[in-house]
């Protein structure tokens, strides 16, 4: 009986083995890790090092210790600030999560129309800047189509974006507006992981879709659930754009949260070794958050077997 030998390219790879592609991959790799290194990394080591100096641009960074974090823990509106944005990111995350929760199990338990989807996206399209000034002609006190309608039915104007009860609720809906359809679509991908048979046997146990959504749905997804909470709290804590062209931080620092005071103060007085100083106490309190939401929603784990 004739016995066949391998061919050479078949005997070459058996010979060298599986094939390597680190460097392939690192090649790919480099361009978004330059990037990271130069516009992350790099800005974050230099303001932490601002931070321990009087900067202002005009002279060279002067080393004065601790002295931005005494001030910081000194300043009232600092503290004022921090008061506000986690009043906003209470409000924000609180309507946001639970309206993108509902949107997404609608889309999915009555329609998965792809059309539907791309309405529902269709204000995250919308850019911070235009949306704030769209908002602050329709919520205009005077000359608003929204309190022209409210005065049309009866309803005393609001003062939307001059009144300090109304404003930060105010910036929190508009912000709710254009977020919820992104966060809807991140549960939506979460909901495709839940098999069907799951709600077939919560069906078969007489189960309603109320029932099922508590005990199937809303345990299922909590792992996509913690990192909606993780992305939209981390965003929230930066809210800037809306503050900067609705109210500027008005009506009397009821709206001036902590980025916009940073921002004030390092291009609006040019104390850059302060303003780097609040950035890293920023930056503190979401790496804090973020390891405290990962730890108590076990992030890392589902209950989907």
């Amino acid at each position: 009986m004739a016995t066949t030998t391998p061919t050479r390219p078949a005997a070459r790879r058996a010979r060298t083995g599986p094939r390597d592609d680190t460097r392939l991959a690192l090649l790919f790799i480099l361009p978004a890790l330059i990037g990271f290194t130069v516009f992350l990394v790099w800005p974050t080591l230099r303001g932490i090092y601002l931070s321990f100096t009087k900067f202002n641009l005009l002279t060279p960074p002067e080393f004065n210790g601790l002295d931005n974090y005494v001030r910081m823990v000194q300043d009232p509106v600092f503290w004022n600030s921090m008061k506000v944005t986690v009043y906003y990111v209470i409000l924000n995350i609180g309507l946001q999560t639970v309206l993108a929760l509902v949107i997404a199990v609608m889309m999915q338990r009555l329609t998965q129309k792809t059309w539907l989807r791309g309405i529902v996206l269709t204000p995250y399209l919308v850019s911070n800047v235009v949306a704030a000034m769209v908002f602050l002609w329709i919520l205009d006190y005077q000359l608003g189509i929204g309190n022209t309608l409210l005065a049309a039915v009866g309803i005393d104007r609001i003062p939307f974006l001059s009144s300090d009860a109304w404003v930060i609720p105010t910036i929190a809906l508009i912000n709710v507006w254009r977020h919820v359809g992104y966060t809807a679509l991140l549960i939506f991908a979460g909901l495709q992981t839940i098999p069907e048979t799951v709600y077939e046997a919560g069906r078969i146990d007489g189960a309603g879709e109320v029932r099922m959504f508590r005990s199937i749905t809303v345990p299922l997804l909590r792992p996509i659930l913690s990192l909606v909470l993780i992305i939209t709290v981390v965003g929230s804590f930066q809210v800037f754009d809306t503050v900067a062209i609705a109210t500027r931080g008005g009506p009397v620092d009821s709206s001036r949260v902590l980025q916009f005071y940073i921002y004030d103060v390092a291009f609006g007085r040019f104390q850059f070794g302060y303003a780097s100083a609040m950035s890293v106490a920023l930056l503190a309190v979401l790496v804090i958050i973020t390891f405290v939401q990962y730890r108590l929603t076990r992030a890392s784990s589902s209950d989907l077997a």
